[in-house]
């Protein structure tokens, strides 16, 4: 659904398709074009493989409500969008050992949604996977740094893109290293100041009536 906050990452593939138009040679024979040979590819890496995971990640201390308070993408919505965005608050909370209930608030038209969701754990601590309908649009999600009390800083890859998210356990948290720190990082994703938006600290949803609820579990 358009303007919930979830980018949306589509792959646009244009082939070209050169139309070879074969000439005469001698003795009639017709010469053709000699076959290119392709050069190697490269190993791709995906961003997340080389982000460094927090260090003894405690899942259970992460359980509650952040606010989102600073995102860096390149994602086309934000890039068109950045600064209207709008307040936007989510809360985790353990629903097995194997998987976390996410919920996120946001406005889309001045009327509050709230979007539920399933992470999946995984064996690593501090990343989580959040499941598409194929595998290769499965969402990896990585908590790089956090104290659990003021600040979480987590990583969501989705298709080779990156996103970074700043979270505050309260609007007030912001604090100047916590902002230098996190710009740092993305200029490390090569990320400037032109792809790094704040969002409002102020008006967040509260309770959101059943209409207005999108459930994407499963998948979404």
């Amino acid at each position: 659904m358009a303007g919930v906050w979830h980018c949306m990452l589509a792959a646009v593939v244009l082939m070209y398709v050169s139309m070879w138009d074969p000439t005469e040679a001698v003795g009639g024979a017709r010469s053709r074009p000699r076959p290119q040979r392709r050069p190697p590819k490269k190993p791709k890496v995906e961003p997340t493989d080389v982000t460094p995971l927090a260090q003894n990640i405690d899942m259970e201390r992460m359980m509650g409500k952040w606010y989102l308070l600073i995102a860096a993408s390149k994602c086309s919505y934000l890039m068109n969008h950045g600064t209207k965005v709008e307040p936007t608050v989510m809360t985790l909370a353990r629903s097995s050992d194997q998987t976390l209930s996410v919920s996120t608030k946001t406005r889309h038209n001045h009327q509050c949604w709230e979007i539920l969701q399933v992470y999946d754990r995984s064996p690593t601590p501090g990343k989580l996977v959040l499941k598409g309908t194929r595998e290769e649009l499965n969402t990896n999600i990585v908590i790089v740094e956090t104290d659990y009390s003021s600040y979480a800083i987590m990583y969501y890859q989705k298709r080779g893109k990156i996103t970074m998210k700043l979270y505050g356990r309260s609007v007030d948290n912001l604090s100047e290293p916590m902002l230098t720190k996190f710009e740092q990082l993305a200029e490390k994703q090569n990320m400037g100041l032109a792809f790094v938006f704040p969002f409002p600290t102020y008006s967040h949803c509260g309770d959101v009536d059943k209409d207005h609820i999108i459930n994407c579990v499963p998948t979404c």
